[in-house]
């Protein structure tokens, strides 16, 4: 494995660890066993490590989100995606655990963040049609605008939840509680194949 790439994972290990504000490169370094200097050839700074995570997260997430328009679906395939995209997130969960000031401080992150909750979203909406298109759902279109905001959020900012309560960060929960959030605008069968999926991840 190349240099470049060993320093992202090991970043990635302590920044899920510790937080990132709590970690400098020296620690990241230190980690490796590696000089500063050597860390610095491949980053000048924190800053560009954790774009970089970013963007290697975005890439992994980008295939997921252009589901494709003529597979037919059921509620085991929506359980699929979300399952897909709990599991990323978790992988790179520091970035969701002060998301405003990273946003903030990091402005081109900012920007990719937005144009990736406008594919999640896209990619939601499209999966609900999906599901439309085949008569199993039940909600007219507002209150599916709604379900895309409520699983967004969830999906957002569920793990994080789970630290501030002092519970262990557990993402078969988010999946149960977006599937619930899903099941209730579903017709049956589907509505108790997506709660069965649901209770399958507690």
């Amino acid at each position: 494995m190349k240099t470049r790439e060993r320093i992202l994972d090991c970043a990635l290990i302590l920044f899920n660890h510790k937080g990132e504000p709590n970690v400098s490169t020296l620690e990241i370094a230190n980690e490796m066993g590696i000089s500063p200097g050597n860390l610095y050839y491949h980053f000048h700074g924190k800053d560009p490590l954790i774009l970089a995570l970013f963007e290697r997260l975005d890439d992994e997430l980008t295939p997921l989100l252009d589901p494709p328009d003529d597979a037919p679906l059921a509620a085991e395939d929506y359980g699929l995606f979300i399952h897909l995209i709990v599991e990323r997130m978790a992988q790179y969960r520091f970035l969701f655990q002060d998301l405003a000031n990273l946003a903030r401080r990091l402005p081109k992150l900012g920007r990719g963040l937005r144009e990736l909750l406008n594919a999640l979203k896209r990619a939601l909406a499209a999966l609900l049609a999906g599901l439309a298109a085949h008569n199993q759902l039940l909600s007219d279109t507002r209150a599916l605008g709604q379900l895309v905001e409520q699983v967004t959020l969830t999906l957002l900012f569920a793990l994080d939840y789970q630290r501030v309560i002092n519970r262990k960060a557990d993402s078969g929960v988010v999946v149960y509680q977006v599937l619930m959030l899903v099941a209730p605008h579903l017709r049956e069968p589907a509505r108790e194949a997506a709660q069965d999926l649901a209770l399958s991840y507690l």
